[in-house]
């Protein structure tokens, strides 16, 4: 009985590591305050990636109920989605997060959360997407293949 589950396996529930980076991040910020930018240049341009997460988040959650698939990573997916930002992106939900984690690190004009931007993408990166195109790619084959081949990962 060691059947593989119908998921992607992630390590963690995809909004948990962004939320815990961002909270060491502004706590660290709290302690050693390294403003980034201009207060009203920082504030402009956390509110617009604020606005522009919460857009991309909206239409991609629609998609992939007009898809008939789960959001969930921890349940199956039963279809690809193409249509919505996923035309342009494979990811658009973790873009939204970043977009998201980006925004509120301007609204607080914070260094510290931006240099931990690296290692939070680099647990994004082989801990939940890779394991999910592992998934996508055994469940679906080559229309997923396809799919891969003229939608970038990102952006």
């Amino acid at each position: 009985m060691n059947e593989r589950p119908d998921n992607p396996s992630v390590i963690v529930f995809p909004p948990l590591p962004f939320a815990g980076t961002l909270i060491v991040g502004l706590l660290l910020h709290r302690l050693m305050p390294h403003p980034i930018l201009p207060r009203s240049l920082a504030w402009s341009l956390g509110m617009l990636l604020i606005i522009a997460s919460a857009l991309i988040a909206r239409s991609a959650q629609a998609a992939m109920r007009k898809a008939g698939t789960n959001v969930n990573p921890y349940k199956p997916s039963v279809a690809i989605v193409t249509e919505g930002p996923f035309r342009f992106s494979r990811n658009p939900l973790y873009l939204s997060l970043l977009e998201m984690y980006l925004g509120i690190t301007f609204l607080f004009n914070a260094l510290w959360p931006l240099l931990l931007v690296v290692p939070l993408l680099i647990v994004t990166h082989y801990g939940i997407i890779r394991r999910e195109e592992r998934y996508l790619e055994a469940k679906f084959g080559e229309p997923y293949r396809i799919y891969k081949a003229r939608v970038r990962r990102w952006i």
